[in-house]
Order: C-alpha cells, then sequence, then structure tokens
C-alpha cells in the first residue's frame, strides 16, 4: 500500500481533517496517488509525520516571504523631490577646488534613466577675475570698464548678472576654446571690504575710493609694499560734492562751515546765510570709502551729528537731498543728480565748484583719487591686463563717460592779459602773473608721496601722459613752464627753495624722455590750493604746474 495526503484544503473533508497526518489515506500500489473523494493529487507520505510536515511548512515560508517583499516594495521610502529639484537646479561652484572632494558611491539600488529635462544642467561656470571693494567704482564705473576690456580677451555674449544682493553681481560672457561660461564677479559694499578680501585671497583687485590706511597696509605686506606703483593703481579723480536742495540760496560754504554742520554745532540754515529752517543731515554708511575720505577731509575729531541719515547708495542719498528743501549731503561727482553742488572754500583759498579741470589738478578742496590695488605679483595674469587697460587711453575715456574726470592731459583756455586773478591770500607774486598770462595750464599737477621728495604713483603715470601729450600736433613747438611751490610751514626763504627743487626734479624726469622746459621755477607757499592747517591740505599744496605757451 501507498500512504498520501491530500492538500485541497477547503473542498475536501480528508484535506479539512485534524489528524490527516495520523491517519495518511491508504493507496493500493499499483493504483494512481490521487484522493479518493475529491480527486485531487495526494501528496506521499513517508513512514512519520515529519515527513508529512516538510512539505507544508516549505509552502507557508514561501507564502510569509511574499508578503513581506510585496509590503516593502508598497511602502519604501521614496526620495525627496524637494532634494531632487534643488540638486537639478544647483549651479556648478564658482571656483574650482585645489584638492577634488572624495567620489561619493552611489547606492546600490537600481535607478530609472533620467528624463531628458531631468539631464539638462546649467553649463559651469569659470570665475576669471574677482573684484571687491568700493560701492563708488564698483556699481557702475568698473562693470563699464570690463565691456569694454573683455572683448580684446575674446569673450562674447557678455552680460551682467544680479547677484544675491544689489551690491554683488557678474560679468559673464563665453569664450572660444573654452568650455562653460567664463565669469567676473564683482562685489561693491564699500572700501575697507578691498582691503580685507586681499588679505583672504578673495580678491584679485580691491577698489578703493580713498588711500589705503597703514593698518590695512601692514595687513597686507605679504603682498607687497601696497603704496608702490606696482600695487597701488591710480583709476580716475573723483571730487566729493556738498549737495543741497536746487532752492537752497546760499551761495557757498567753508570747510570750516561743512564741519560744523555735518557735527550737528550748526543747525539752522540762517547760521550760514540762508533762510531759517532745520539741517537735515544725508551721509553715506561707515563702509562706504566716501565716508571715510569726508570723515578725514571735513570731520577731522568731530564725530558726525547722530540725526544723520545714512545711506548705502550715493544715488539714493543724493535724490533724498533734493527732494528735500532743508537737506544736505556729500557725494562722488558723477552722483549730484538732480541735487545741487555748491562751491566749497578752504582757509585763504576761493570758493570753486567740483569740475573736471578744478578736480583732475586735485586744486578742489574735496577732490579726491580712486585706487585700485593689486598684489605686486598677481598670480592671476587677467589682473595687470586689466589695470593696464583701465589707466590707457581707452579706459580712462570710459572713466569720463560714467561722469568721473579722467587722467588724459588737456588744456585749459588762456588766461586773459589783464588784469591777474587775485587770490584771498593776496596778490599774485608778479613773476608768476607775467609767466602764465596768455599761457595754458595743463589739467594736471605733479605731487609727491608724504614726506619725500619722490614723485608720487600719480605722478609717475603722469609724466608719460604729459610727454605723448606734448607730441601732439596741436602742442609742438610750445615752451613748457614748470612752476612749483611748497605749504607754509617752516621758513618762507626755504619754503622757496623747497619750490624750486620740486620743479627740477619734474624737469629731470622730463629731460630722461627727451623733453626740455623753458622755465623752472618755484614761488614758495604763494597760490594755496588748500588749507595748511591739514596734512591734506599740505600735501596739496607741494606741487608743480605745468603750463605751455
Amino acid at each position: 500500500m501507498k500512504q498520501g495526503i491530500c492538500t485541497n484544503f477547503g473542498n475536501c473533508t480528508k484535506a479539512d481533517d485534524p489528524d490527516r497526518l495520523k491517519h495518511p489515506i491508504q493507496i493500493p500500489d499499483g493504483a494512481e496517488l490521487v484522493c479518493p473523494e475529491c480527486g485531487a493529487p495526494l501528496t506521499p507520505a513517508g513512514k512519520g509525520p515529519v515527513n508529512v510536515l516538510v512539505p507544508m511548512l516549505l509552502v507557508f515560508a514561501l507564502l510569509v516571504c511574499g508578503i513581506g517583499v510585496g509590503a516593502w516594495y508598497l511602502f519604501k521610502p521614496k526620495p525627496s523631490s524637494v532634494a531632487s529639484v534643488v540638486a537639478a537646479t544647483t549651479p556648478a561652484p564658482l571656483r574650482t577646488s585645489p584638492s577634488p572632494p572624495a567620489a561619493i558611491t552611489p547606492p546600490s539600488t537600481p535607478t530609472t534613466a533620467p528624463t531628458p529635462e531631468a539631464s539638462a544642467a546649467p553649463p559651469p561656470v569659470t570665475v576669471a577675475l574677482e573684484i571687491h571693494g568700493s560701492n563708488t567704482i564698483g556699481s557702475n564705473l568698473i562693470a563699464s570698464l570690463l565691456d569694454g576690456f573683455l572683448p580684446q580677451e575674446g569673450w562674447s555674449n557678455i552680460t551682467r548678472v544680479p547677484g544675491k544682493d544689489p551690491d554683488q553681481y557678474s560679468i559673464q560672457g563665453v569664450v572660444s576654446g573654452r568650455s562653460g561660461v567664463q565669469s567676473v564677479q564683482v562685489e561693491a559694499r564699500g572700501s575697507g571690504t578691498a582691503f580685507d578680501s586681499l588679505a583672504k585671497a578673495e580678491c584679485d583687485i580691491g577698489m578703493s575710493s580713498r588711500k589705503i590706511k597703514p593698518s590695512e597696509q601692514a595687513m597686507l605686506t605679504a603682498l607687497g609694499d601696497m603704496t608702490s606703483p606696482a600695487c597701488e593703481h591710480v583709476l580716475a579723480l573723483d571730487g566729493i560734492a556738498i549737495v543741497v536742495n536746487k532752492g537752497n540760496a546760499v551761495p557757498s560754504l567753508s570747510r570750516k562751515q561743512i564741519q560744523a554742520i555735518f557735527s550737528g554745532q550748526t543747525t539752522d540754515w540762517s547760521q550760514v546765510g540762508g533762510r531759517p529752517g532745520h539741517i537735515d543731515l544725508f551721509a553715506r554708511d561707515d563702509r562706504s570709502g566716501t565716508y571715510d575720505t569726508f570723515k578725514s577731509l571735513v570731520l577731522e575729531s568731530a564725530s558726525l551729528a547722530p540725526d544723520t541719515k545714512r545711506f548705502e547708495d550715493s544715488n539714493d542719498l543724493s535724490d533724498a537731498v533734493a527732494a528735500d528743501p532743508n537737506g544736505i549731503g556729500f557725494v562722488g561727482l558723477p552722483f549730484v543728480r538732480s541735487a545741487r553742488a555748491i562751491p566749497v572754500s578752504d582757509q585763504n583759498t576761493a570758493p570753486l565748484l567740483p569740475s573736471a579741470f578744478t578736480v583732475a589738478r586735485e586744486d578742489y578742496v574735496f577732490s579726491r583719487r580712486l585706487f585700485l590695488y593689486t598684489p605686486a605679483n598677481p598670480p592671476n595674469p587677467l589682473t595687470l591686463r586689466f589695470i593696464r587697460f583701465a589707466t590707457s587711453d581707452a579706459g580712462q575715456e570710459i572713466v569720463a563717460r560714467e561722469g568721473f574726470v579722467n587722467q588724459i592731459v588737456k588744456k585749459e583756455e588762456p588766461k586773459p592779459a589783464s588784469p591777474a586773478a587775485p587770490t584771498p591770500a593776496g596778490d599774485l607774486p608778479p613773476e608768476y602773473v607775467r609767466l602764465t598770462t596768455n599761457a595754458d595750464r595743463l589739467s594736471v599737477d605733479f605731487r609727491f608721496r608724504t614726506g619725500s621728495s619722490q614723485l608720487d604713483n600719480k605722478a609717475l603715470d603722469d609724466l608719460d601722459r604729459v610727454t605723448t601729450y606734448l607730441a601732439s600736433p596741436t602742442v609742438r613747438g610750445k615752451e613748457v613752464m614748470l612752476i612749483g611751490f611748497a605749504d607754509n610751514k617752516g621758513n618762507p626763504k626755504a619754503n622757496e627753495t623747497l619750490s624750486n627743487e620740486r620743479a627740477k626734479i619734474v624737469d629731470r624726469q622730463f629731460n630722461s624722455r627727451g623733453v626740455l622746459a623753458a622755465v623752472c621755477t618755484g614761488f614758495g607757499s604763494a597760490v594755496p590750493v588748500a588749507s595748511n592747517e591739514t596734512d591734506e591740505g599740505r600735501e596739496k599744496n607741494r606741487r608743480v604746474e605745468v603750463w605751455l605757451k
């Protein structure tokens, strides 16, 4: 006899019999091993109950595994759709890391092939140059210079791309033979940030609307002598204009009056010759190079009045003054806009408006230089190529178009033969009047390094500019006159000697360039253009004028 067990559960009483394992169905040898009740095939049974249990356990185990796999598939974690979008839209890093990060092994779970939309990534961006610092320079001037410079470097499709805030943007383009997008990053958050960024190697060029401070110079000694011609580059000249509402009738202000107004000592316009009314003060923020210069030239040791309204942007400040009949503020020359610039005088000097000539010669009380600072040996070759372009005639034409005063040599109209223009300090020296009558004064005055008989960095560049100008057909054949001046500190006779020596220093430089001056003389401390009470004023008075006759 053969033994079998019916497994046709629910359809056969023999399969549903709880004692089926103890009493298997007996089938004669030679007969088919099927259930005599339901006809379903029987599972062969061995000699003991264990043999019968094994197939049942296997069936149960397979059933449990199937349920588990189904549940895992149904409830397994899905990738975050937000993370997927962020990963797909995050741009490539702007700077390539010196040491690339270690590769991350992807998960072993199979993934579906990406759709064409998901696989499209933005082109990589390569930062070719980084420029940080002054808002005065960075807001528009540097962008216009880059627009003129980059095409010479083979860039095309040049666009200005806004950054995460108004003081940050990039100039982007493509260059034949290079993959992806090339970019120049500009951050214009104030002159002080230029030197911090240079110290941290976060930029190639620092923009500053004031001269570097000794503390900043000490911080950057590893980059070279930041006051040397290799590091300090004069980009343009600018005048800090004192602006008021166009309806303000005050004809002019002295430096001392302006100091009293902004320090809160003078609070009503009637105290300086205007109509009665409270004076409303507007000033740039503490990070601004314009404010640093104003503080140095005007406030000195005094503090800004606490009720002064502060602005990060010169355009906004100027517009606020123009809209306030009692307002007064200070801005760079290109930002006067709808306000009125007021003439300014210093001790023993005539009131002057900021103009192309008064600022270019630095005769205007609040004239200043705009600087670009670089390491002495920049690792980025694009750095010096940009500096050369910005200070060339092509770059300086752009400077003028942006409303600043460029360094291209020009001449003023001749002075009338009589009478000679007097100065508040007294009559001009008769010999000075004789020499300069019917003569053309150039837009360049040569000045010297602080406490030194050496020409400063701008003067060294101006030597070549003047030499080139003198070779032009319009002035060829005219006599060159070099007239030196000193400040009034010390003995008048010694000052006259110093003024003559300064004129001779410039004369020797011109001689080496093939230019022979017909007149080389000095007039001591006569004809001051600034106050001799301040270091800045004395520096301006120590100068050599250039005249043609």
